[in-house]
This record gives structure tokens, sequence and C-alpha cells, in this order.
């Protein structure tokens, strides 16, 4: 069964943007790595008041993507604890994400 606040319970009376309200992303920090596929952990921050840590960008075979934080099943399987529930909002927190990851590669490449 999935817990679904009702209308003007305190999640939805507390974040407004609950109802329909878009979220901007205030803070994307990283902590580098140099491995093969692991590029990168990722803690995104949402209108300066909800972090999401450990999101990974990733090196695929077709280019960087970004994989959210997740938690080993006990069978073995991966489930996400964190992730958009749609399309066009993954679509979106991934550009950004790479955008400011790329910023962050550029920035550090100028500083050597």
């Amino acid at each position: 069964m999935r817990f679904r606040p009702v209308e003007g319970s305190f999640i939805i009376v507390s974040w407004s943007k609950a109802l329909g309200g878009s979220l901007e992303i205030t803070e994307i920090r990283f902590s580098l790595r140099d491995e093969p596929k692991l590029k990168a952990f990722a803690n995104v921050t949402f209108d300066n008041a909800f972090v999401i840590r450990g999101l990974k960008v990733i090196s695929g075979n077709r280019g960087f993507f970004v994989s959210m934080p997740s938690k080993r099943r006990s069978n073995g399987t991966y489930q996400d604890i964190a992730h958009p529930v749609n399309t066009e909002m993954r679509r979106q927190l991934e550009q950004q994400i790479l955008d400011a990851y790329e910023k962050e590669i550029k920035s550090k490449e100028e500083i050597e």
C-alpha cells in the first residue's frame, strides 16, 4: 500500500510546490572520482530546502548519464531510493547535473 497525503496534511501545507509548482535546483555539489565508469558523486539541493545525496555521474557506452541513489536488495538487485516520477523531470535533472559536471571539470582543468 502506498501512502498518499491528503490535501491539508502537513506535507502539502508545508511544501506548497507539491501542489504543482516547479522545484528549482539551487545547488549541485560534486565529489569527483577518477574511475573508468564512475566519474563523480553529486548532491543536489532543491529550493535551498531539500537535498538528494548520492547521485552518480557515470561514463557509459553512449556518453555520460546520471544514476539515481539506490540501495541493494537482499536478492542482489538495486532499488532507487529517490527518483523523478516522470520522463521530463528526469531529463531536466540529468541535463542540469551534466551541465554542472562539465563546468566543474573545465574549472578543475583551468586550475591545473
